[in-house]
C-alpha cells in the first residue's frame, strides 16, 4: 500500500472548493424548481412567514420595529411570535421584501442564501474534524436536499431552516476555537444568530451541539479547560438571546401553549428504526402524521450515499482516532434519541421536528469518515457488504410502505449502480472524480423525490403576485374582523380570482396590506381565542358571529364594539344564510361587486369607528378622550366625578403599565381580554396613559450587554494567550488526511 504524508489543504483548495459547496447547492435548488416552481413557497412559508416579512418590512421602513400591533389582535404581539425582531439578517430580509411583489421568487432566493449558508456550513464543520475537501463538499451539497429539511424546513418552516443555517457555523466555529484556531467571536455570533431566530428548537439544538462538541473535545484534548472555554461562550450567547425569549416565557400563562409541561404520544414521534433508513430516495416511513400512518414524503432521508458508505472505510484506522470525532457522535445518538419521544416537552412538541439534527450528525460522521479513513482496498467483499447494507435498506422501506414495491426495488437497483460508479472512479480516477459523481447524483434524487411528492399535500396556493392580488382584493379600509372557515374552501377555488381575492386566511391579509383582526399564530390568546373561537389559521366556529356580537355584561357593549372593529366579513360558505337576516343595530350589509360569492359584508352605519378615538373603545361614568396614540402607548384625558372605568380596545398581553398624572394606578382585564382601567372619583383632565412593552425586556437588554461583555473578557483572554505563528493557515489541519486517491490505498 502506497503512504503518502498528510499535509494541511492549502487556503486556495478550501476556498474552490467551498465555491463548489455554493454552486452544488445552487444546481440542487434548480432541480427541485424543475419538479415544482413553488416548492419553496408553500404551507406556513406562504401563510406565515412571507407575509409578515411584508408587513414587518413596511414598518421598518417608516422607522417603526412593530413589536405590538393592536389591530392584529390575535397575531398582533410579535415579540412572542416567529418574527426574529432581534435578529439583524432577518431585519434585512423584511426590509427588503416590500420591494418584490413575486412573492415566490423572493422566497426562493432568499431560501437559496441560506441553503449556501447551511452547506458551506457543513462543509466547514467537516474540515474543522479534518475530512478532505472534497468529501467535505459532499457534505455540504447534500444537506440541504436531506428529507425533512427539504419537505418542511426549507419548503415550509423558515425559522427551523434558518435556526439550522446558522447552527452548523456555530458548530464549525466551536470545534475551532476549542482547538485553538479560532476567536470566540465566531461562536457567539452564530450561536446568537441561530437563537435569535425566535424558534425554540434550533436555540434548544444548538444547546444539544454545544453540549455534545465540548464533550467530545474534551475526550479529544483530555484535559477539561478548552471545552469548558467554549461553555462559557455559549453561554454568553444564550445569555444575549435570552431577550428573544423572554417575553414568551412571560406570556405564556395567556397563550395557547400555557405553562411547560411535558407528555407523550405517537404523533411526529419517528421510530429508530424509521430514522435510520436513510439512503433509499424512495422511502416513505411509518409514523404517525396529519396523513395517517404512512407518510406521502421521504422526510427521513438523508443521502444516497449515507450507508453504502459505511462499506468502504478502514475501520481499523478509524478506531484509532475515534476521540477526535467522538463529539459527533454524541450530538447523533442525542438527536436520533429526542426523535423517538417524548412528543411534547414544554414548548418543544413534535419530535420529527428533529430529524434534520440527525441528518445532519450522521451525514457530518460519515463525510468525516470518508474524508480521512475512505478505502477501497479488498473493494470485493467491501462491494458485497455494500449490497447487503443496500438490500437491509430496501427490506426496512417495503415494510414500512409495501405498497411502492416497484419504486423501492428501482432505487436499491439506482443506489447499487451509483455506488459501483463511485468505486470505479476512485479506483481509477482518483477522488476527486469519486466524489464529483456522488455530488452530481444528488440532483436527479431530489428532482424525482420532489416530482413524485406532486401534487404536494401543503400547498395553501395563495397568490404569490402582490399587486395581482392587491388589485383583485376589496378595498377594505380600517379594521376587518374577517369570520370564515378555510377547510370549506374548494381546492379549484384557492386562486385569486377565486377565493383569495375575497377572503383571507393565515396572513395573507399583510400581503394585501389590509388590517385584519386575525393572522397566523402558533401562540394565540387563549382567552380571545375561546371567546371568538378562532383557530391559528385565522378560521372560525359556526358560533363566532353569534359571539362577536354578543354583548359584554360589564360594560353593555357587544365585542366587536369592545374591540373597535370597523367591518365584519363572512364567509358565505359558513353563514349562507347570513343576509336573510336583519343587520346588528347599527350595522349594515353592504354590496361589494365581484365579490358577493364568497362574502357578505358588513359595515357600521357611522362610517369607521377606529380612528374616531383613539383605541378608546368604552368608558362608564366620564368620560376619556384620546390625546396620542402609537401602537405601544395611549394617552388619554380623563374626568370622572364618581369614579369610571375606560376600557381600551387592546389585547390585554402581559408588559402593560398605566399611570394617572404620572402615578402608577393599577389596571384589569375585561372578558379576560380587553385592557380596562378604573378612574378614581374627583379626576379632572387627568392625563392617563398606557404603555406596553415587551415582558422582561430591562432584563433582557441587561443580559445582551452581560453577554457581550462576557464576550469581550474571553476575546481578550484569546488574544492576550495567541502566540505568533509564522506562516499559519486559516484552513484547518488534517491530520491523517492523506493527499491521495482512492486508487492509492489499493496499490
Amino acid at each position: 500500500m502506497l503512504v503518502v504524508e498528510s499535509r494541511t489543504p492549502s487556503r486556495r483548495s478550501v476556498y474552490l472548493w467551498g465555491l463548489i459547496t455554493s454552486l452544488g447547492v445552487i444546481a440542487g435548488y434548480g432541480a427541485v424548481l424543475l419538479a415544482n416552481v413553488r416548492h419553496f413557497y408553500t404551507d406556513d412559508t406562504e401563510s406565515q412567514y412571507v407575509p409578515l416579512w411584508v408587513m414587518l418590512g413596511r414598518r421598518l421602513r417608516d422607522g417603526d420595529l412593530p413589536v405590538l400591533v393592536p389591530e392584529h389582535w390575535m397575531a398582533g404581539n410579535y415579540s412572542i411570535e416567529e418574527a426574529g425582531l432581534l435578529n439583524p439578517p432577518q431585519l434585512l430580509i423584511d426590509f427588503l421584501a416590500p420591494s418584490f411583489d413575486n412573492l415566490v421568487l423572493y422566497a426562493t432566493v432568499v431560501k437559496l442564501i441560506f441553503a449556501i449558508i447551511l452547506g458551506l456550513g457543513v462543509y466547514r464543520i467537516c474540515l474543522a474534524y479534518g475530512s478532505r475537501v472534497q468529501w467535505a463538499a459532499l457534505g455540504g451539497v447534500s444537506i440541504p436536499f436531506t428529507g425533512w429539511l427539504l419537505f418542511f424546513d426549507s419548503a415550509s418552516w423558515m425559522t427551523a431552516f434558518t435556526g439550522t443555517a446558522w447552527l452548523v457555523h456555530a458548530w464549525a466555529s466551536g470545534v475551532r476555537y476549542a482547538r485553538g484556531k479560532s476567536s470566540p467571536i465566531p461562536v457567539f455570533l452564530f450561536l446568537y444568530l441561530a437563537i435569535s431566530v425566535q424558534y425554540i428548537f434550533p436555540a434548544a439544538e444548538a444547546g444539544l451541539m454545544i453540549g455534545a462538541v465540548a464533550v467530545g473535545e474534551w475526550i479529544y484534548q483530555r484535559k477539561w479547560q478548552p471545552a469548558a472555554r467554549l461553555l462559557a461562550v455559549s453561554a454568553f450567547a444564550a445569555l444575549a438571546g435570552m431577550a428573544t425569549y423572554l417575553p414568551s416565557m412571560l406570556s405564556a400563562k395567556v397563550t395557547w401553549r400555557g405553562t411547560a409541561q411535558i407528555n407523550n404520544d405517537q404523533f411526529l414521534t419517528v421510530p429508530w428504526s424509521e430514522s435510520l433508513n436513510a439512503s433509499l430516495p424512495s422511502t416513505l416511513p411509518a409514523f404517525s402524521s396529519w396523513w395517517g400512518y404512512v407518510q406521502p414524503l421521504p422526510v427521513v432521508y438523508i443521502a444516497w450515499f449515507l450507508i453504502p458508505a459505511l462499506a468502504f472505510i478502514d475501520w481499523a484506522e478509524a478506531r484509532k482516532a475515534w476521540r477526535e470525532f467522538s463529539g459527533i457522535g454524541l450530538f447523533a445518538i442525542a438527536a436520533l434519541m429526542w426523535t423517538a419521544g417524548p412528543g411534547t416537552i414544554g414548548p418543544l412538541r413534535w419530535p420529527a421536528r428533529v430529524l434534520p439534527m440527525v441528518a445532519l450528525g450522521l451525514l457530518v460522521l460519515v463525510c468525516v469518515l470518508l474524508g480521512r479513513f475512505a478505502t477501497v482496498k479488498e473493494w470485493r467483499g467491501r462491494a458485497i457488504a455494500a449490497a447487503v447494507l443496500i438490500g437491509l435498506l430496501w427490506i426496512r422501506s417495503f415494510s414500512a410502505d409495501p405498497h411502492n414495491v416497484l419504486a423501492h426495488v428501482i432505487a436499491a437497483v439506482a443506489l447499487l449502480a451509483l455506488t459501483a460508479g463511485v468505486v470505479w472512479l476512485g479506483l481509477n480516477k482518483g477522488t476527486t472524480a469519486a466524489v464529483a459523481l456522488a455530488i452530481v447524483a444528488v440532483f436527479p434524487i431530489a428532482y424525482v423525490q420532489v416530482a413524485r411528492a406532486q401534487p404536494t399535500p401543503m400547498s395553501w396556493n395563495l397568490p404569490s403576485d402582490r399587486a395581482e392580488a392587491k388589485a383583485a382584493f376589496p378595498d377594505f379600509a380600517g379594521t376587518t374582523l374577517q369570520l370564515g372557515d378555510r377547510a370549506l374552501i374548494p381546492p379549484n377555488e384557492r386562486t385569486v380570482d377565486g377565493a383569495y381575492g375575497s377572503l383571507v386566511f393565515g396572513n395573507y391579509a399583510k400581503d394585501v396590506e389590509k388590517t385584519y383582526v386575525s393572522g397566523y399564530t402558533p401562540n394565540g390568546h387563549f382567552y380571545f381565542g375561546e371567546m371568538l373561537c378562532m383557530r391559528w389559521d385565522t378560521s372560525v366556529c359556526p358560533d363566532a358571529f353569534r359571539r362577536a356580537f354578543a354583548v359584554e355584561p360589564s360594560t353593555g357593549k357587544p365585542i366587536v364594539d369592545l374591540m373597535n372593529v370597523d367591518r365584519v366579513v363572512l364567509h358565505n360558505a359558513l353563514y349562507p344564510d347570513a343576509r336573510a337576516q336583519d343587520p346588528p343595530a347599527g350595522w349594515k350589509w353592504v354590496d361589494y361587486p365581484g365579490h358577493d360569492r364568497y362574502i357578505s359584508v358588513l359595515e357600521r352605519e357611522g362610517g369607521l369607528i377606529s380612528t374616531r378615538n383613539g383605541r378608546v373603545s368604552a368608558v362608564d361614568g366620564g368620560t376619556a378622550v384620546s390625546v396620542s396614540e402609537t401602537d405601544t402607548t395611549s394617552r388619554v384625558r380623563v374626568t370622572s366625578d364618581n369614579g369610571g372605568r375606560v376600557v381600551f380596545a387592546r389585547l390585554g398581553w402581559p408588559g402593560y403599565r398605566a399611570t394617572l398624572n404620572g402615578n402608577d394606578v393599577p389596571f384589569k382585564v375585561v372578558a379576560k381580554s380587553f385592557v380596562a382601567i378604573d378612574i378614581p372619583a374627583g379626576t379632572r383632565d387627568g392625563d392617563l396613559e398606557l404603555t406596553w412593552r415587551p415582558p422582561g425586556w430591562k432584563i433582557g437588554g441587561a443580559s445582551i450587554l452581560a453577554g457581550l461583555a462576557g464576550l469581550a473578557v474571553f476575546q481578550w483572554l484569546y488574544l492576550r494567550g495567541r502566540r505568533p505563528e509564522r506562516g499559519s493557515s486559516e484552513a484547518p489541519d488534517a491530520e491523517s488526511i492523506p493527499d491521495s486517491s482512492l486508487a492509492d490505498v489499493t496499490r
